[in-house]
């Protein structure tokens, strides 16, 4: 069984219970405002996954790795949102992805309730980053960034508050926050499938 339909059997699967829920234990009582990012994963031997380095002049989280995605549209689905952006942000065509499954919903210390939808991409496209948002696009490996060994667990002070986070650096890229605890949450499903 391939690394991609073995990620597709443990999304299928009952969640786990040491799933990552969110970047704060104590969730702000407001309404979180709904968002989706695609995780893209290239059919090859051995699947990458699509990230995006966001612009340094962005007014939220300038210069970190996400993967493509943004807020949901009224009236429209995680996968809809996902799709759309991933073409708005790296000009990933929709009708090349085929989507697996939605994975679990991740809370941002930002007050995003965030819906990761994994598919599989053809390799090999010719992508583009969007010059307003996206600075470049890379590929990393699927199964290192999986690979528990490469998760580490890392802590600074947020509004007066010790905070934890996840990050995983490959090569001279630091995926950290949000991506990092979503790419840790599909690896702990992958542990029990």
């Amino acid at each position: 069984m391939s690394l991609i339909d073995r990620l597709g059997a443990a999304l299928a699967a009952p969640p786990p219970p040491a799933l990552q829920h969110g970047d704060l234990e104590d969730a702000p009582a407001e309404a979180p405002k709904d968002a989706a990012v695609l995780v893209a994963v290239t059919r090859r031997s051995e699947p990458g996954v699509i990230l995006t380095v966001r612009r340094e002049h962005l007014r939220s989280h300038a210069g970190q790795i996400a993967f493509p995605g943004g807020r949901l549209d009224p009236g429209e689905t995680p996968l809809a949102a996902a799709l759309r952006e991933a073409w708005e942000e790296v000009a990933l065509d929709p009708a090349a992805v085929t989507p697996i499954a939605a994975a679990d919903p991740y809370r941002t210390v930002t007050g995003y309730r965030v819906v990761p939808v994994v598919a599989a991409i053809p390799p090999g496209l010719d992508l583009y980053p969007h010059e307003a948002e996206v600075a470049e696009w890379f590929e990393a490996p699927l199964s290192f960034l999986l690979d528990p060994a490469n998760h580490r667990r890392m802590s600074a002070s947020f509004e007066g508050r010790e905070r934890h986070y996840w990050q995983i650096d490959w090569k001279e890229r630091r995926i950290w926050g949000a991506t990092a605890a979503m790419i840790v949450n599909l690896a702990r499903r992958l542990e029990l499938a």
